[in-house]
């Protein structure tokens, strides 16, 4: 079961905080191997979506109202972590991100820059693919849209 928590980055305490750099530092840096800036000064204009099991931080997005990332609102930063992938968290830490950029934000229009290997994983979630795909910190990304 994954439990969800949604808040602003002033909400976060400083071990949430560090759960959630600790988990982005697993996935992005050390099992994809991309040396890149995680802490891109972003993060504290974002909502961040939590999800736990058993107490432990196993799936995270961050999300943005339009014209703050994209001019569409947006979700980023979606992770789960490795261990725990084969229990369908990835689509529901996205269904709660997406619910939170309606309950926030007011907004069903999002924008993604999606990892290409993950397209059909999105577009299961009602996300089209637009445009060409191009490399994002050197791995192959695209962007996609939900309307």
């Amino acid at each position: 079961m994954l439990n969800i928590k949604v808040k602003t980055f002033k909400e976060l305490t400083t071990y949430e905080l560090y759960d959630i750099l600790q988990l982005r530092s697993a996935v992005f840096v050390v099992e994809q191997d991309c040396v890149y800036q995680d802490l891109d000064g972003k993060d504290n204009k974002a909502w961040h979506v939590l999800g736990y099991n058993n107490e432990k931080l196993i799936a995270y997005t961050r999300v943005f109202k339009p014209g703050l990332y994209f001019s569409h609102a947006s979700i980023g930063r979606v992770i789960v972590a490795q261990n725990e992938r084969r229990h369908n968290y990835g689509k529901k830490i996205m269904e709660a991100s997406i619910e939170a950029v309606k309950t926030h934000f007011n907004e069903t229009a999002i924008k993604i820059s999606a990892q290409c290997y993950l397209t059909k994983f999105y577009s299961n979630l009602g996300f089209k693919a637009v445009g060409d795909t191009y490399l994002e910190d050197g791995i192959p990304h695209v962007t996609m849209i939900k309307e």
